[in-house]
């Protein structure tokens, strides 16, 4: 016979016991999957507006000390704006310029070595201890001609004309949100948090303040590195006298936004250059160089540079760098990391203030005894 005076358990109880705090946890789990995987969505499918949004969120917390130095010198929000707006067309204008440049200046001579390299590597393909006549290199090479030539070439040409005109809209409206972080960021974040009170404003303000300064930092910090590699390169591939020295220093300098692959990329298309011009050995030389450089950047630049930002685990950063290129390619692989090392910031100072957040972090000293309370 059943125990009638057995007492249920009721909805609160089954909610707080292990299981049911355990089945709340999973719950939040997929709830929180659920809407990031809604979210992730939504940016793909509006990715013409959401890659300039995200974009312009980075260079302008890369942007932030500037604008907060011409503020302190009493220069008005419209002004500093205008100025690190110009500023930067300026720099960019002029890198562009001196690319164009230097791709015309030494087109010429590129296409000349280029064609008789091209001819040493078919030659050298010719006299692998592999099976491969010259039937079959002319018919590669007659099958490259024959697509150039053909409509799905042209098909494609006009696919990529299509990506011209998307690049073109994108960049119009990464200038004017850009515009309007530089000038109005504080108020619009000012704005968003008008509905809250309390901790949930503070914690708000917290999460401002740490996302543009982790963000920034991180900008400034690959910047940087980015800019010694280039010049270091570029100086290097010119001494060895390997054409487009230039265009190849700001390919490395792009390359580096992209961790653990793109320094690498950008030394295998530099070493390519050379080999198709400059033979074997310079491209030897040009491979060398770009180890010295990458092994000083790793091991001595690197480290006092990005002292200040989030660092990352590797691990992270290539599953990051992984889910990036897959949604949204080279610019999911540039942008990835920087939202991986501020979601991660954002997390340790989500339920703690910043410098608790950093007095959490520094070591415990065991040996300070406490005070001694007085005797009454």
């Amino acid at each position: 016979m059943p125990d009638e005076t057995r007492r249920r358990p009721d909805v609160r109880e089954l909610f707080t016991d292990r299981l049911g705090v355990l089945g709340t946890r999973s719950g939040q789990i997929l709830l929180f999957l659920v809407l990031a995987a809604v979210t992730v969505f939504a940016m793909i499918q509006l990715k013409l507006v959401a890659i300039p949004l995200v974009i312009a969120i980075i260079v302008a917390s890369a942007l932030a000390p500037v604008m907060r130095l011409l503020r302190a010198r009493g220069v008005s929000a419209l002004v500093a704006t205008w100025i690190a707006l110009l500023s930067g067309f300026v720099i960019f204008g002029g890198l562009v310029a001196l690319v164009v440049f230097a791709v015309r200046g030494q087109w010429d001579d590129l296409v000349s070595s280029a064609s008789d390299g091209v001819d040493r590597l078919w030659q050298f393909v010719a006299d692998l201890p592999f099976d491969i006549d010259q039937s079959q290199i002319d018919d590669a090479r007659q099958s490259a001609v024959d697509f150039l030539t053909s409509s799905q070439f042209g098909s494609g040409a006009l696919a990529g004309a299509t990506v011209a005109g998307e690049i073109a809209t994108s960049l119009v409206l990464f200038i004017v949100i850009l515009f309007f972080f530089l000038k109005d960021g504080d108020r619009i974040w000012a704005f968003f948090l008008s509905p809250f009170q309390g901790h949930v404003l503070e914690r708000g303000q917290r999460i401002g303040r740490v996302a543009v300064k982790t963000l920034g930092g991180y900008i400034r910090g690959t910047a940087t590195v980015a800019a010694v590699d280039a010049i270091a390169i570029g100086v290097g591939v010119a001494i060895v006298g390997v054409p487009l020295a230039l265009p190849l220093a700001v390919i490395v300098f792009l390359s580096a936004f992209i961790p653990l692959i793109g320094a690498t990329i950008a030394g295998l298309l530099a070493a390519l250059v050379a080999l198709v011009t400059n033979g074997p050995v310079a491209a030897l030389v040009v491979i060398i160089i770009v180890i010295i450089v990458n092994q000083l950047e790793g091991n001595f630049l690197q480290p006092v540079v990005m002292a200040q930002s989030l660092k990352l685990h590797p691990l992270v950063v290539l599953l990051a760098l992984t889910a990036g290129t897959i949604l949204g390619g080279i610019i999911g692989a540039v942008i990835s990391v920087p939202i991986a090392a501020v979601a991660w910031a954002i997390a340790k100072v989500w339920n703690k203030p910043e410098v608790a957040a950093v007095a959490a972090a520094r070591p415990i000293r065991r040996n300070k005894q406490p005070k001694e309370l007085p005797a009454e």
